[in-house]
């Protein structure tokens, strides 16, 4: 007797649109249109970015809320995930570039405070271990308001306290970790992250991700010359050079400051969040593989979540299909990645908003007449 169509569904978010944990429902729903005995597995992932946590929750975690201080100090309502004695914070949640408007200003005001309050809320609820992941943030401050809420002091020349915000950094000369050192104890952090810019130089946080935040090239040089003088107050504090390190300029650079102040480890925030989700032991004997996110273009290529998926899938010699809001690659970049063939919602909406405001019933039909071209190959 032949056995049901075995479908793993394992998109990431649809930005603006849905979240990973949505898109798998409505993929999972058109797979059923089409294939109504087919056994589906929804799998929603997240490659370490925004949403990651929304993952993390439908994996099994337990949310916690609190109030932090925003990326320009006005309080915001943030909250973290505990997992198995691992605190998952989202650095966006603090200080995501959604709680302000992008100005020169806000380039060089933005901080990352808030990230450093929940991490000690984190500590404080009996984390063994905190895992950060950066991407999505207002702030390009290295990670430097983090620290100063985890007890870091931070001074300058005439011995001062400097203040929040990338463009203060450049009065920094010494720095103080040994309160964050204790407030931390054995605890672990780690950070989740796919990007690999450095810190500082042409790929750092400050020209490469500085722009997005709202900064012009006045404000590009003005943080790029701050990052630099805390690097050197880092490690004059002691701590290992690190500006060079590949990931150390995600987040702004927070990640170089929870590498350098927490002792923290990069890690790809694909494999952390496919480890925990399940994905790997769904694709055993597995028939399909259904992924997508928002946009599929040459940045999904480059470790995000479904190419990540499609080379674990392919590992497996199982076919990949993906439905995306857009699809910016042509059928031979797809195919060389792995995805057989693809689906665009905004081809199939006489507008972008109507593709946006109608998302979940356009993934839907979009799934299911990718998995009856599939069948009918």
């Amino acid at each position: 007797m032949k056995t049901a169509l075995r479908v793993v569904v394992a998109p990431d978010k649809f930005k603006g649109s849905l979240t990973a944990v949505e898109a798998a429902r409505a993929i999972g729903e058109g797979v059923r249109d089409v294939a109504g005995d087919a056994e589906v597995r929804e799998c929603p992932v997240a490659d370490g970015g925004e949403g990651t946590l929304d993952v993390l929750l439908a994996a099994g975690g337990t949310r916690v809320d609190v109030r932090v201080r925003g990326p320009l100090d006005a309080p915001v309502d943030a909250w973290y995930v505990l997992l198995d004695g691992t605190a998952y914070v989202e650095s966006a949640r603090a200080c995501g570039i959604e709680h302000v408007e992008p100005t020169p200003g806000v380039a060089l005001a933005a901080h990352t405070y808030g990230v450093g309050e929940l991490m000690a809320h984190a500590l404080d609820n009996g984390a063994r271990r905190i895992v950060l992941t950066v991407g999505g943030t207002a702030s390009t401050d290295g990670g430097a308001g983090m620290l100063l809420a985890l007890g870091a002091v931070l001074l300058d020349d005439d011995g001062k306290p400097v203040g929040l915000g990338g463009g203060a950094l450049d009065a920094v000369r010494t720095v103080d970790l040994a309160p964050v050192r204790q407030r931390l104890g054995p605890a672990q952090v780690g950070v989740a992250t796919d990007v690999t810019n450095p810190l500082l130089g042409t790929e750092g946080a400050a020209p490469v991700f500085g722009p997005q935040k709202g900064a012009g090239p006045d404000e590009v040089e003005s943080l790029a010359r701050a990052l630099t003088s805390w690097s050197d107050a880092l490690v004059r504090s002691g701590c290992a050079p690190f500006a060079d390190i590949a990931g150390g300029g995600a987040g702004g650079g927070v990640a170089a400051g929870a590498l350098a102040g927490l002792g923290a480890s990069i890690e790809s925030g694909f494999d952390l969040v496919v480890d925990l989700t399940g994905v790997l032991d769904a694709l055993e004997g597995a028939d399909l593989v259904i992924t997508g996110e928002g946009s599929l273009d040459r940045q999904s290529l480059a470790g995000k979540a479904p190419a990540g998926i499609a080379a674990r899938a392919g590992q497996r010699n199982i076919p990949v299909l993906a439905v995306a809001g857009r699809v910016q690659l042509e059928h031979a970049e797809l195919v060389a990645a792995g995805i057989a063939d693809s689906r665009a919602l905004i081809e199939h909406a006489p507008s972008l908003e109507h593709a946006t405001r109608n998302a979940y019933p356009l993934l839907r039909e979009q799934t299911a007449e990718l998995v009856r071209s599939w069948l009918d190959r």
